[in-house]
């Protein structure tokens, strides 16, 4: 389902954020002058002891600043919050600015060393630039108090299990309406590329290029649309479309993780002697079932963790982002603990299971789940009735009976405190952007790379044959991929035309 069309003309507060974007065709003053033109502090980037993120960015050589923007861009003199930014300056001939931003949404302070890597020659061309989104991170967080790393749930097994998730999404919104009131109805993706032509406008620089993966794809066409000209180089890496960008985006991408899951299932059948989780892909499968249906009848003891029939889907989902084997062992070793847990038998988490569970289950990273939730509840309004969840993921358990469940469920959207305060983009325009896609992609499905591929008028898409998320800022191993994106990079110059990259052997699944 789509997220709710806007057809009302816009009036109100929509009118004003649209007159806020503009760009005025007099000399009249600026309404954001003050912000255009603002004078940087750039600083180490650590803020004290522990901070990882930090000390990596000045070990790089970074520097990072606040960057002042209005919360409401309706009221310029009211209420500022601070953005924050990363800087690694250029080393070799300079071509300009790249903001970076890796998808989530999530924060993006720590992109610009690792980006310097994965961009070969034209790394060092660059000021590398990444800015933490409002509510993420640094720039003024939302920090609801959730007591989980992720909003996302399964509707489990039976009526009584989604109950439990409808509670749970229920009362993560409830939590941000008792702490976060005041910020949840100006945060936004317009909001956000309104903050990013800020940073542009203080940086000096008239036009900046621009690397986005996923979400920053999404981000990276609402930007194009907004403020038209003033992107330079463009890399859109694993597109989600604006037409189904929302707070029901997971909906479509059930049967590609489907797929993920069974192709990772002929994968183990290969090495039943070290997993013992089956010897044909079916029977992987059925062991994967049986740990579900397990977990719906008792939460399953892993280590210090219980895993009910809502999270066990959520262990696969977050696994199947890649095809590559290190990934595809780490979920192998995952399951063969878990199926030990259903089995009734003594289960201790591997480190990364450890580590993935903790996530789920705790509110170690819960901060950035309430950010992220703010902003893809605050692009589009979600379906308020309970019921039409449940009937939507009853319609597809028999099509896709792990993660249909997960992608038609509930989520806090449902329940937001606030509702969107203006029309989402869905129109970009001409965007001459050099684009990559994965057709097995489990996140931003490859159809709709191709809905982006067709609206950006001018935009080239390099198709890797890949079960793969975001390839290229991924660093997956495909020299095609990597020498042609850096080669535009460097050159400014598109390929001639669409283009597929053969992958490396023994990639194909």
């Amino acid at each position: 389902m789509k997220t709710t069309r806007w057809t009302a003309a816009l009036t109100g507060t929509a009118a004003a954020l649209a007159m806020a974007t503009a760009v005025p065709a007099t000399a009249a003053p600026d309404p954001l002058g003050r912000f255009h033109h603002q004078r940087l502090t750039w600083k180490p980037c650590t803020l004290g002891p522990g901070d990882e993120i930090g000390t990596e960015l000045d070990k790089a050589g970074a520097r990072c600043a606040g960057v002042t923007v209005p919360l409401d861009y309706t009221r310029p003199d009211g209420r500022t919050i601070t953005v924050a930014i990363s800087r690694l300056a250029a080393s070799g001939p300079r071509i300009g600015t790249m903001i970076l931003n890796g998808g989530g949404p999530g924060p993006a302070l720590d992109m610009p060393p690792y980006m310097r890597g994965i961009m070969g020659e034209a790394g060092t061309r660059y000021d590398l630039v990444a800015m933490d989104p409002r509510s993420l991170g640094r720039s003024t967080p939302v920090d609801c108090g959730w007591p989980a790393g992720t909003w996302i749930k399964g509707a489990g097994v039976t009526r009584r299990s989604y109950g439990r998730a409808a509670a749970f999404a229920k009362d993560l919104a409830a939590r941000c309406a008792r702490t976060n009131a005041g910020m949840l109805p100006h945060i936004s993706t317009r909001n956000i590329a309104r903050d990013m032509d800020v940073v542009r406008s203080a940086l000096g620089e008239r036009k900046v290029s621009y690397n986005g993966a996923s979400y920053g794809t999404v981000l990276g066409q609402v930007y194009a649309s907004m403020f038209p000209g003033r992107l330079d180089r463009v890399v859109l890496d694993s597109s989600q479309d604006l037409f189904t960008w929302g707070p029901r985006t997971l909906v479509g991408v059930e049967q590609a993780n489907e797929r993920g899951l069974a192709g990772w299932a002929a994968w183990t059948a290969e090495r039943d002697a070290e997993y013992r989780l089956g010897d044909t892909r079916t029977a992987v499968l059925a062991t994967v079932h049986r740990i579900l249906k397990a977990s719906g009848r008792a939460p399953l003891a892993v280590g210090r963790h219980r895993l009910d029939d809502t999270m066990v889907p959520l262990v696969l989902f977050t696994a199947l982002d890649t095809d590559e084997d290190a990934a595809r062992a780490n979920l192998a070793a995952s399951v063969r603990v878990l199926a030990d847990a259903a089995a009734g038998r003594p289960a201790r988490p591997t480190p990364q299971l450890d580590e993935q569970l903790t996530y789920l289950l705790t509110g170690a990273e819960g901060r950035d789940a309430s950010g992220q939730a703010a902003i893809i509840c605050g692009d589009g309004a979600a379906p308020r009735d309970p019921a039409l969840y449940w009937r939507d993921v009853q319609r597809t358990r028999h099509a896709a009976p792990m993660f249909g469940p997960v992608s038609h469920n509930i989520g806090p959207c449902a329940f937001w405190p606030t509702r969107p305060a203006e029309p989402p983009t869905r129109a970009v325009g001409p965007l001459p952007a050099l684009m990559v896609a994965a057709t097995g992609d489990t996140r931003t499905i490859y159809e709709r790379n191709e809905v982006v591929h067709r609206q950006l008028r001018g935009s080239r898409m390099i198709t890797l044959p890949a079960n793969v998320h975001a390839p290229y800022q991924r660093g997956y191993p495909n020299t095609c991929v990597m020498t042609t994106v850096n080669g535009y990079l460097l050159t400014g110059r598109l390929p001639g035309r669409d283009l597929t990259c053969p992958p490396e052997p023994g990639q194909l699944s």
